[in-house]
């Protein structure tokens, strides 16, 4: 997957290093070119000098081939405007931004656009948002049979039910992230664009789930 990180500070040069090294392509977009620097010895990535909000900029970045933009500049207003280009103009598929002010991130993930808090774990939630199918679970029960995992639910979801999503004895959803706050899985619960489910899955099951998430609603009951 080609992945563009705008922001090449602490955590976007981090990010890119581990994205690189996952196998993925790599373009790292920043308006001060001193900023590279800061990235891994030996990074291979494409370095883009401008804005993450100028259509332009992520062009040359390579947008119109990418399936995921991390937006981690250390500007909320530059974050979201790259995260809503991104996903609006170029139709990219897996958008992130990180915030240093989180009483906005409700506005924020109304539009779609999932947000990161600047915390410890920034980097790896991050990454649990762009590459959702290859990151390692959140939680591992200690005989290695059981986990805890994320995922974004599909856009064909939005609006149905998502008890279809499960197969008990085999994945179940226990959790669902919607507009920056949690909420305990409910039967009658409706999907909505941008909504973060967590599964607890038999390690067994990933690809069932995988295909499952797949499918349309109406081939798997799902009204």
């Amino acid at each position: 997957m080609h992945v563009i990180v705008v922001g090449c500070g602490r955590v976007g040069s981090e990010l890119a290093g581990i994205l690189e090294k996952g196998g993925h392509t790599v373009a790292v977009v920043d308006k001060k070119p001193d900023a590279f620097r800061r990235l891994p010895t030996g990074f291979g990535g494409k370095l883009v000098e401008g804005f993450g909000f100028d259509r332009d900029t992520l062009i040359a970045a390579g947008a119109e081939q990418a399936g995921a933009l991390a937006a981690v500049t250390s500007g909320d207003n530059t974050n979201i405007m790259s995260a809503r280009v991104a996903r609006e103009v170029f139709s990219i598929g897996h958008v992130v931004a990180r915030i240093y002010d989180p009483r906005r991130a409700a506005i924020y993930e109304r539009l779609g656009i999932p947000t990161v808090a600047t915390v410890a774990w920034t980097t790896d939630q991050i990454m649990r948002r762009l590459i959702p199918d290859e990151h390692e679970p959140a939680w591992v029960d200690p005989s290695g049979r059981v986990c805890l995992i994320e995922r974004e639910i599909p856009p064909a979801w939005a609006g149905h039910k998502l008890a279809a999503l499960q197969e008990p004895g085999r994945y179940v959803i226990v959790a669902v992230d919607r507009t920056g706050a949690s909420r305990v899985y409910d039967p009658n619960l409706v999907g909505q664009e941008g909504d973060i489910l967590r599964f607890m899955i038999d390690v067994d099951s990933f690809d069932a789930l995988k295909y499952r998430m797949a499918e349309s609603p109406e081939s798997t009951g799902g009204h």
